[in-house]
């Protein structure tokens, strides 16, 4: 890509087709104010918006629905303050990190407890917005406290719709449209490849290798019109398809009342080969028996189905086999011998022709979701009721992963006869998971009078999870096979291997109370006390106490603000509380055994086909516990015109679980309570109705947050290093340090590169002078051209104890902004969401901006427009093709480049790949206009509306990468931010029109 002060990349369009049928006429309330007593879901209950005393943010079922995409998740960006939602690359199965608050833990999964219909579940990733009522985000103790064990990192409760009393009602909604890649990485010409290519020859005095592909240097000119092949385009360029379909049924009685909806969801992704299939079923029924007993029952169900590589594999074997790593650095001149699809015809050494690589690096994957819910209400006595919900969920994962004979794993995992030959490996995970819960309701309404509200809630939680792994490995299929050959073949072939793995069951038994009191409703007081007994702890440990209390004050109730009518509410809100985080993998108290797929191991001599695993137990584990401050204000002024929230937190996080890397007795990690982390902010919101007319409307919505994190212990350490691996070479490029934020970038300073002046030549030798830093421990042997790097301790050399924090992933700030407008029978909306201040470490610069020697070899490879002819440093004489050596005249042939020479012993991590990530993108942009009433009703509809919706139209931004939102590292929290070899993403325009019937 070009670099420029300001990158805006604009949208290419796609087509949508949409409609809605309801069978009754229904009226349109776009616009409808709101009201300040609205109900909100809080944790196992509900209460009026105006009564809320802890942080709590709501997104309503019709502004998610605006954006029909397939994640729901993405549809929360940028519209709730102190939520940030991260993409973390463009394939239908990429990941999408949510935090709450910059959250908690610095090696444990910081997403949010997500509940759905009272259930919690692992994602959204399943649950379509066409069935979702609202989603409640609880970000401070006070409302997060009654979940305790779960609560930490914040919890985001989804409601789905139920069924409405009355005439039946039908709704078909539909849609498809294409997506295009958004975005490349620029490439070098073929010229300038072939003049690097025949300099990369000089450099390691092997010309000839040169020659034997692309002939002597006085031809080379033969390139200058040549077109080159764009792999980039060829493997990405396709243009995706996809369809959406869904059908809803709602309508009953005032005894019994129903919500039926199918889904469908089919596409074909950008990259050839990626497809993903996604089907929904969701049964809501509720039922009134009679004035003391309510049923329901609630069934949903879906089905995933993925074909092709998609995301980075956060589990791969090497990172060697990263798919947009041979489409950009692959030959673009077709030469036969170089570029070929037939690895027997390859250059040992030499990359994958990208097509071959999308073929040998294949996969299918179903996913299956099953969730069955009860629930028994049940009025006891006036005041007092019983509720008691039961639910199971079933999840199934299958997996088929096809490893080619070009692939990494073939060459090198399998034993050494059947190297080099194709490898199936078959996967199967099933997670089961159990929960009851029973909660008794009082309200002492009837005995305190009128000044007094005092409302009592008490219950009991068990949940159960279960979880088994299957994995069969195939190799040594016949090296012709493709994917579909070895799938075939597979049942017909004994597995090499086979593993069969039980978790230790994890059981999680709460009991929990919650005191409402209101004074004239004016003074409120909330207070919680949950009590967790995990498994996951040893007897001592397991017991987990979370409590939390809030004081919230209606300003505008006091006497001296009774005559001011603009103030419709003005409630300020404290809350101090604790919730806990036990979320690490079962069994990590006693040592665990697997079968291990590389054959048979000695325990104690003993010859056995159990080994452990690379975890040390640790039997003193321990709960993470939370504590949260928070100071609130929530206010609505002009009837509702002007309306926000404004937030100061501090939550501070101790006895950390962190994954601690060990080198002891052949272990890996070690799960340890080590340390605290402080994470503290300030976030608010606003929405303001500008215009507010029958024919005429304007609303804008903002919001920002601020959120600073710190190390402050980590026992006895004070700092330790992780590595994110996307190169082996590059070594800790990360480091977690007591005193500053987490998420620091760790490498070497840049400081340009080494001239001519830095050296004495002498019989045609380059000799470093005394004085000039010698950075060859970590670039190679230096000569005019090499990258420079800072001497940090002085020492007149550089070497690994000059590695120093260059970077930090975390931003100053992010926010969202939010549109919605309307003229006569035109409507407008938009979406939009930044970042400011943060870093995202760019190893494709590294990468592709780098020739190797060796490990892996960077001959013929191809590089980024970076290190284009004029900006990198030369030996060469353009015109001869002969090696400059002479200093004045090797002076004048860089004295307009920039750049140092890509040729490099390896690949080395600087500031320099470490990029200011801040931006700015238009997520979604919609014009519609509706028709008149007098049109419509001419044709039998009461509706028809015609729009044009845009997605991910444009980002503004500084970073020379694919897309400032990425994180393709993130096998562990301790790498985030690093973007190495990502699925692109692509972008979409929709056109549509809605009938109403």
């Amino acid at each position: 890509m070009k670099n420029s002060l300001i990158k805006l990349t604009c949208t290419v369009a796609v087509f949508y087709f949409g409609f809605d049928i309801s069978a009754q006429k229904v009226k349109d309330t776009l616009g409808k104010e709101k009201k300040i007593d609205e109900v909100v879901l809080i944790g196992y209950g509900t209460t009026r918006k105006s009564d809320l005393t802890g942080s709590v943010a709501v997104v309503g079922g019709a502004e998610l629905e605006k954006a029909p995409i397939a994640n729901v998740a993405q549809a929360l960006t940028g519209k709730i303050a102190g939520l940030t939602v991260t993409t973390t690359e463009g394939s239908p199965d990429a990941e999408i990190n949510l935090k709450v608050r910059g959250g908690t833990s610095i090696s444990q999964d910081n997403n949010p407890l997500i509940i759905v219909d009272g259930f919690p579940v692992g994602s959204l990733n399943d649950i379509p917005s066409s069935i979702i009522q609202n989603i409640t985000v609880l970000k401070d103790a006070s409302s997060t406290a009654i979940y305790g064990s779960r609560g930490a990192n914040g919890v985001i409760l989804v409601t789905t719709k139920a069924g409405k009393a009355g005439q039946v009602r039908v709704t078909l909604n539909g849609y498809s449209g294409y997506k295009f890649l958004a975005n490349e990485i620029d490439v070098l010409s073929p010229l300038d490849y072939a003049k690097w290519q025949y300099e990369f020859a000089t450099l390691i005095k092997d010309v000839p290798s040169y020659e034997k592909f692309f002939g002597p240097y006085s031809t080379i000119n033969k390139y200058r019109d040549f077109k080159g092949a764009d792999w980039q385009k060829q493997i990405y360029g396709n243009t995706g398809t996809y369809q959406n379909t869904e059908l809803g049924v709602t309508g009953g009685s005032s005894k019994l009342n129903f919500n039926i909806n199918l889904g469908h969801y089919n596409a074909e992704e950008i990259q050839i080969g990626s497809k993903f299939k996604r089907d929904n079923i969701l049964l809501n029924l509720k039922s009134k028996v009679n004035d003391k007993i309510d049923l329901g029952f609630t069934f949903r169900y879906s089905n995933q189905r993925l074909n092709g590589s998609g995301a980075n594999e956060q589990n791969e074997v090497s990172s060697a086999d990263s798919r947009l790593r041979n489409s950009v650095a692959y030959s673009p001149i077709i030469i036969p011998g170089l570029v070929t699809e037939n690895p027997d015809d390859a250059e040992d050494g030499y990359l994958v022709n990208p097509l071959t690589a999308i073929r040998e690096n294949d996969q299918k994957q179903e996913k299956k979701n099953s969730v069955l819910q009860g629930s028994l209400g049940y009025k006891i006595i006036k005041n007092l009721s019983f509720n008691s919900n039961f639910g199971v969920e079933f999840n199934r994962t299958s997996t088929y992963r096809f490893y080619g004979r070009t692939t990494y794993y073939a060459g090198n995992v399998p034993p050494v006869a059947l190297q080099g030959l194709p490898s199936l490996v078959y996967t199967q995970r099933s997670d089961d998971k159990y929960r009851i819960s029973n909660v008794l309701n009082y309200d002492f309404k009837s005995i305190l009078g009128d000044d007094h509200s005092l409302k009592l809630l008490i219950g009991q939680e068990y949940q159960r999870f279960q979880r088994n792994d299957k994995t069969t490995v195939i190799n040594g299929f016949t090296k012709a096979f493709n994917f579909q050959n070895a799938l075939d073949s597979s049942s017909d072939v004994a597995p090499q291997n086979y593993l069969n793995f039980y978790s230790q069951d994890d059981r999680l038994l709460s009991f929990f109370g919650r005191v409402n009191y209101d004074f004239k409703n004016r003074y409120i007081l909330t207070a919680t006390l949950r009590a967790d007994s995990s498994s996951k702890f040893t007897p001592g440990n397991r017991l987990g106490y979370f409590p939390s209390a809030a004081l919230a004050w209606k300003i505008n109730q006091e006497n001296f603000l009774q005559d001011v009518s603009w103030i419709s509410l003005l409630k300020m809100r404290l809350s101090y509380g604790q919730s806990g985080n036990n979320n690490i993998p079962n069994g990590l108290t006693t040592q665990q055994f697997v079968s291990p797929l590389s054959g048979l191991n000695y325990i104690n001599g003993v010859l056995s086909y159990l080994a452990p695993t690379n975890i040390l137990a640790n039997p003193n584990l321990k709960w993470e516990t939370t504590t949260t401050q928070n100071i609130g204000l929530d206010y609505e002024f002009f009837k509702g015109r002007i309306s926000g929230t404004l937030d100061v937190y501090k939550n501070n996080t101790r006895d950390l679980l962190v994954s601690f890397p060990i080198n002891s007795g052949g272990y890996e990690f070690q799960f340890r309570n080590i340390g605290e982390v402080e994470n503290k902010g300030l976030e608010g919101s606003i929405n303001f109705d500008a215009i507010k007319k029958k024919d005429y409307g304007l609303n804008f919505g903002f919001n920002m947050a601020f959120n600073k994190n710190n190390v402050v212990s980590l026992g006895t350490l004070n700092n330790f290093d992780a590595a994110s691996n996307w190169a082996s070479t590059i070594g800790t490029d990360y480091q977690v340090k007591v005193g500053q934020p987490f998420g620091l970038m760790y490498g070497y300073k840049n400081d340009g590169r080494y001239e001519v002046s830095d050296f004495n030549f002498a019989n045609g030798v380059y000799t470093l002078k005394t004085g000039v830093v010698n950075s060859s421990t970590i670039v190679g042997a230096v000569q005019p051209g090499t990258m420079k790097l800072k001497d940090i301790n002085g020492d007149g050399k550089v070497d690994i104890s000059d590695k120093s924090i260059i970077g930090d992933v975390n931003p100053k700030f992010t926010g969202g902004f939010v549109l919605n407008a309307n003229v006569k029978n035109f409507d407008l909306s938009a979406s939009l969401n930044f970042s400011v201040g943060n870093d995202v470490y760019n190893a494709n610069r590294v990468e592709f901006t780098t020739a190797t020697s060796s490990s892996p070899d960077g001959q013929y490879r191809n590089l980024s427009t970076e290190m284009a002819d004029g900006i990198r440093w030369t030996n060469i004489d353009p015109n001869t093709g002969a090696t400059v050596t002479d200093p004045t005249a090797l002076t004048a042939l860089n004295a307009n480049t920039k750049l140092w020479s890509p040729f490099m012993s390896r690949y080395v991590l600087t500031d320099w790949a470490i990029e200011d990530a801040s931006f700015l993108r238009l997520n979604t942009l919609t014009l519609g206009y509706k028709f008149p009433e007098s049109l419509s009703s001419k044709v039998g509809l009461s509706k028809i509306r015609i729009y044009a919706t845009g997605f991910n139209i444009f980002v503004l931004t500084n970073y020379s990468g694919l897309d400032p939102e990425v994180s393709t590292r993130r096998k562990t929290p301790f790498t985030p931010g690093v973007d190495s070899s990502p699925y692109p993403k692509s972008r979409q325009v929709v056109f549509g029109f809605n009938l109403n019937f």
